[in-house]
């Protein structure tokens, strides 16, 4: 792991903080809203003061890595950016707008897990497939990525790391794919096999190399 990439704890969700050109930082995903306290002293203690965040980047709309978004631009002035197709979910805090049609049971699990009313946001501007982030001092590029959601993305940088979001999960059997369109997985790991990537972050479990990436998932993945 590159020195310029910390993990910020969490319980459940990855937050990478990585250090940008300029001396500030770009934080990707904002983890559930609970633990703020904690959350605030490891990104000073980092020297991610307020003032010095240059931009939040959402993989994705769900509560567990939008929850911090709003209160993280309020304390360090910072900017969100997000996805076009996720905006709706984290202004109504329902994390179904930004999925396809669900079964009855995932959509009661789905609504169960909203983004609170004070914790909801419109962003501060959205990002697209093949944009390029060096004006915020990251030497990296988005890649859309949808699967887990319709508009979750990826974060490349020069060096061939992955913040992946959602994408992969890692389970006791090993690297999976997330919840979520069998279809879209299938066409986001073709764009991925395309890409040189060195080492993948995922939102859930520790980082995988790209040795690791193609035994896990040397073919498509199946329907389901």
């Amino acid at each position: 792991m590159t020195s310029a990439i910390k993990i910020i704890g969490s319980s459940s969700v990855n937050r990478y903080l990585v250090n940008a050109r300029d001396g500030g930082f770009v934080l990707i995903d904002s983890g559930l809203s609970m633990g703020r306290g904690r959350l605030v002293k490891e990104l000073e203690s980092s020297g991610c003061l307020p003032g010095k965040l240059n931009l939040i980047l959402i993989t994705h709309a769900d509560s567990d890595h939008t929850g911090n978004a709003a209160f993280l631009r309020r304390k360090y002035a910072s900017k969100i950016a997000i996805h076009p197709t996720e905006v709706k979910a984290v202004e109504s805090g329902n994390m179904l707008d930004s999925r396809k049609p669900q079964a009855p049971l995932t959509r009661l699990i789905y609504s169960l897990a909203r983004l609170g009313k004070s914790d909801r946001f419109t962003p501060d501007f959205t990002v697209e497939d093949g944009q390029d982030l060096t004006a915020y001092g990251l030497d990296a590029k988005v890649v859309h990525l949808p699967g887990h959601t319709s508009g979750e993305i990826g974060v490349l940088t020069a060096q061939g790391e992955l913040f992946c979001g959602d994408m992969f999960m890692e389970t006791k059997k090993g690297l999976r794919f997330g919840y979520g369109d069998p279809a879209d997985f299938k066409a986001s790991l073709e764009k991925l096999r395309t890409l040189d990537i060195k080492t993948f972050y995922p939102g859930h479990g520790k980082p995988f190399s790209g040795e690791e990436f193609e035994l896990s998932f040397p073919v498509s993945p199946p329907p389901s």
